[in-house]
């Protein structure tokens, strides 16, 4: 697989040159019709749980902002969707600054494989499977808002991509005060997603709330107001760490949720609310219910 070099980002830095879009209004009937009449059900990825799968779409052109407080489980929860999406014929690119790639791909290997020790040989038939679905930008610590900008529109116009993984904001050469420079980057952003056809997910850290109990909102996104205005869908994954501490003491109730999703932007789609999740630890799964099996999520098997 060809390596990505600093020369063949050099012409995606200032994005494509500009040309007039002025266009006569009847040129989108038909796309307007098929708003109507058409099945808007299947744009769009889905969710992997059956009871959700029509809660919330991931459809091309679009950002979806994921907020979380630190170890509430973002990146691992994406991780899973993105070998979801992987099977269902979908490429997808993570650029994590914050965690090497063979880490992630050691989680997202436990995941595929529902256990915690896969074989050495399952190890190397998921990553070969991997190939031409999944591409990893090895790039830790802070990277510059124009690099990150360039890397999406490669991968959009390279390898035809589908999702892209931008974790997280604040390692893009921003200050936590820059709100100008947040606001820009993300314009930037979704104007990619959308002359692209790509979805873009970019995970955000929300403020320190007074304790860990109660799930962050879009409110609760460090930074200026401007990143939640600006993207297509809000979600907010919260880890119940009452109910893990409850569990120490021996009180045990599988009836509450270990996690939340929570939605609470979705500007084209109706659905707003969340989805109860229950995490399995051997295979570090997120879990549709307290007696649900973990999931098949290589489609086809590999």
């Amino acid at each position: 697989m060809k390596l990505i070099t600093l020369e063949d980002l050099a012409p995606y830095i200032h994005g494509p040159d500009e040309s007039p879009n002025i266009k006569p209004a009847s040129n989108y009937c038909d796309e307007v019709i098929d708003k109507f009449y058409g099945d808007q059900a299947k744009i769009g990825s889905r969710l992997p749980w059956g009871k959700s799968e029509f809660t919330i779409a991931f459809r091309p052109g679009e950002v979806s902002l994921w907020l979380g407080m630190n170890g509430h489980g973002k990146s691992l929860l994406l991780g899973q969707l993105i070998t979801w999406w992987m099977a269902h014929d979908e490429a997808c690119c993570i650029a994590s600054f914050e965690m090497k790639p063979a880490t992630t791909l050691q989680r997202m290997c436990r995941q595929a494989a529902q256990c915690d020790e896969p074989t050495i040989q399952f190890i190397q038939k998921f990553h070969r499977w991997t190939d031409e679905r999944l591409w990893m930008y090895d790039q830790q610590g802070t990277v510059s808002a124009d690099r990150v900008l360039s890397v999406c529109r490669y991968f959009a116009d390279k390898m035809q991509g589908k999702h892209i993984v931008i974790d997280s904001l604040m390692k893009c050469g921003m200050g936590e005060d820059d709100y100008n420079g947040q606001k820009r980057f993300v314009d930037e952003l979704t104007a990619i997603a959308r002359d692209s056809n790509i979805h873009i997910h970019l995970v955000h850290h929300s403020r320190k709330l007074g304790d860990e109990n109660s799930p962050p909102g879009k409110m609760d996104a460090k930074g200026t107001g401007a990143i939640t205005d600006q993207v297509d869908n809000c979600i907010s994954v919260w880890r119940n760490k009452k109910k893990e501490k409850a569990a120490q003491a021996g009180i045990i109730d599988n009836d509450i949720p270990d996690s939340l999703m929570i939605v609470d932007k979705q500007r084209n789609g109706e659905w707003e609310g969340s989805v109860a999740l229950w995490f399995d630890k051997k295979s570090g799964q997120f879990v549709g219910s307290p007696s649900a099996g973990t999931i098949d999520l290589l489609r086809p098997r590999i």
